[in-house]
């Protein structure tokens, strides 16, 4: 049995008028494929890609201030860690475009080409920050070992430690707000770009520490911690690189599927879960299910079950935007009447 029906959440749930039209809403949708998509979430996942967007402001002009004050005392210090570590915050903040473009394209509508829309962009987006991150890691690595074979003075210490904390400070910030409104949002991107400033954060420390070395007479500390921070780097590389893989490969968190199974389990006249898949498409999560119901019922009281199920299931699970629900007869029951028909 193969239903499919539109859900609005804002409708009320009593009264003439909604009784008149359910009858109706029933007979229209009957033998068509039972696909829920909640109007009402689009909103909501609308308001997720603004905050997105917002976040990506707030981070371009946050590592766009800490990188022009260092790029002050580049001048003054003639640092050349020090420059390095600047360009790389500029390099930090223009990781803020392909992100921009994925949530511009997740907002488009759905086409006939691209029937689940563009939310996958913000994958494609993560691919572009993990490769950033491990160019950073490479980058820094040339930087150290380069030190270590023609080591360079550096002078103006107190005003390169200074513009290292600036740089450690306003990365750790920009990775902090965009991790927190990444995981809010349910964008790996996001979240893999907060790592990526986070290990920019990093290589300030590098800089700072190299900076206390050598103002202590050991002029192989700045490139040494430089190696350090590489290896700090290839753990956060790690971390960005398994989440956005989890995301293409279609992996969801297990407690979401405990939770939306135990919520159609929950609804009346659910005999079991036959089947639950979900995805994620951008950062709204998709889920497609089978349950069972008694053989005995008619297609209309079918359906009726799994509009409460879908019901259940959008306002259990945060961020599911839709649910495909199948309704099967349960084969336990017909083996059972089969079986007791032949005795």
């Amino acid at each position: 049995m193969d239903q499919q029906h539109e859900h609005h959440h804002g409708h009320p749930h009593g009264g003439a008028g909604h009784h008149r039209r359910g009858l109706r809403h029933r007979l229209e949708h009957l033998l068509t494929p039972h696909s829920h998509d909640a109007v009402d979430k689009v909103d909501p996942a609308m308001e997720s890609s603004r905050e997105g967007m917002r976040a990506l402001w707030v981070s371009l002009l946050g590592l766009g201030a800490t990188a022009a004050l260092q790029v002050v005392i580049v001048m003054v210090s003639g640092s050349v860690a020090l420059l390095g570590d600047t360009l790389h915050n500029f390099a930090d903040a223009l990781t803020a475009l392909p992100l921009g473009v994925a949530f511009v394209l997740g907002r488009r509508a759905a086409t006939r080409r691209y029937t689940y829309g563009f939310g996958r962009a913000e994958d494609l987006a993560g691919i572009v920050i993990v490769a950033t991150i491990a160019a950073s890691a490479v980058l820094a690595a040339y930087a150290a070992v380069d030190r270590l074979i023609h080591p360079a003075r550096v002078s103006h210490l107190g005003w390169v430690a200074a513009a290292a904390l600036i740089g450690c400070i306003g990365n750790e910030g920009v990775a902090r707000y965009r991790i927190s409104v990444g995981r809010r949002i349910g964008s790996a991107a996001l979240v893999a770009d907060g790592l990526h400033a986070r290990t920019d954060g990093f290589t300030s420390l590098a800089v700072l520490a190299g900076a206390g070395g050598v103002a202590l007479g050991w002029p192989v500390a700045d490139p040494v911690v430089g190696l350090l921070i590489t290896v700090a780097i290839l753990f956060v590389l790690k971390d960005a690189a398994r989440e956005v893989y989890r995301r293409l490969m279609d992996a969801v968190d297990p407690n979401l599927v405990g939770t939306a199974e135990g919520a159609l389990r929950g609804t009346p006249g659910v005999l079991g879960v036959a089947a639950l898949r979900m995805r994620w498409i951008g950062h709204r999560l998709h889920a497609e299910t089978d349950i069972l119901v008694p053989h005995t019922l008619t297609v209309v009281e079918a359906h009726a079950i799994a509009v409460e199920a879908e019901h259940r299931l959008l306002h259990a699970v945060p961020r599911l935007t839709a649910a495909t629900i199948h309704t099967d007869p349960d084969s336990t029951e017909i083996h059972d009447l089969v079986a007791h028909h032949h005795r």
